[in-house]
């Protein structure tokens, strides 16, 4: 059988009145409904196709790109519940199901959820889970300092932002360092700021210390000559939200980057007015 809830490239093996019988190497078959059929297709071609279970619980295949695959979060659209639960709108015909017991607050239609996708091992159904927390382990990570990572916002506390990182561990944006506006479900590159012994994950948005030095002179530097007299009014006293809005960059990366560039006679500075891209 086919393994359900992900990509295959598979060989169209013989057209029926259903639709196409797509087959592996391993001489595993699924049906691609005539509605999935492409225009154009000869026997023994390849596509490529995602399987899961129909209405009637057997595996069929599809070309419609899904918004989740097996072992994936994703941040999607309750369209219905009742008492065994709800059901999520992940971009096939037959909708994403997510059990009673796996929601972490009762979904309701209309609302969006971050979820888990995985396979039910005891009734072979691909279905999704809100309590993501579940679903992420810190207990051997595969991070180090300074990686950059792919984060998912999960739920904001009173330190920040709890956040998934690389789909695999948790980890924790300070609030401190967040200079724009965050919701559950947004996708963003952040950087290993520090792990603690206890395998606790500190994310930021920007790379700490000297590392960070010089990315970030390069991009005040493209604000700057995207500017029509390379000029910025941006100093010391500049709020940070004004500073991030301008170049995204946290007041304290700014300044570090504008240290930089001034060492480098690239800028001049004018205290309390802005900085000048050096003629």
């Amino acid at each position: 059988m086919l393994d359900l809830g992900i990509k295959h490239t598979l060989t169209i093996d013989r057209d029926t009145p259903p639709g196409l019988f797509l087959k592996n190497e391993a001489g595993d078959e699924v049906l691609l409904p005539n509605k999935y059929k492409p225009s154009q297709f000869e026997i023994g071609d390849e596509i490529e196709v995602f399987v899961y279970l129909d209405f009637d619980e057997r595996p069929v295949a599809t070309t419609l790109e899904p918004k989740v695959m097996l072992d994936e979060f994703a941040y999607l659209t309750c369209v219905d519940s009742n008492d065994f639960g709800a059901f999520l709108d992940w971009g096939l015909e037959k909708h994403l199901f997510v059990p009673h017991m796996e929601q972490a607050y009762k979904m309701l239609k209309g609302e969006q959820y971050l979820i888990f996708c995985y396979l039910d091992e005891q009734t072979n159904r691909l279905v999704a889970s809100s309590r993501v927390n579940k679903f992420v382990d810190n207990s051997i990570l595969t991070v180090e300092h300074f990686d950059e990572v792919d984060l998912i916002v999960t739920n904001p506390t009173d330190m920040g932002y709890n956040v998934i990182v690389n789909e695999i561990h948790i980890g924790l944006l300070y609030k401190d360092e967040v200079f724009q506006d965050l919701k559950t479900g947004d996708r963003l590159k952040g950087i290993i700021k520090k792990i603690r012994p206890d395998n606790k994950i500190d994310v930021s948005l920007q790379r700490p210390g000297y590392r960070g030095i010089e990315p970030n002179a390069k991009k005040v530097m493209e604000v700057l000559e995207s500017t029509e007299d390379g000029f910025l009014p941006l100093h010391d006293k500049s709020k940070p939200e004004l500073i991030y809005d301008t170049v995204h960059l946290s007041k304290k990366a700014f300044k570090k980057a504008i240290g930089t560039l001034y060492k480098e006679r690239q800028i001049t500075i004018e205290n309390g007015v802005g900085i000048f891209l050096k003629g």
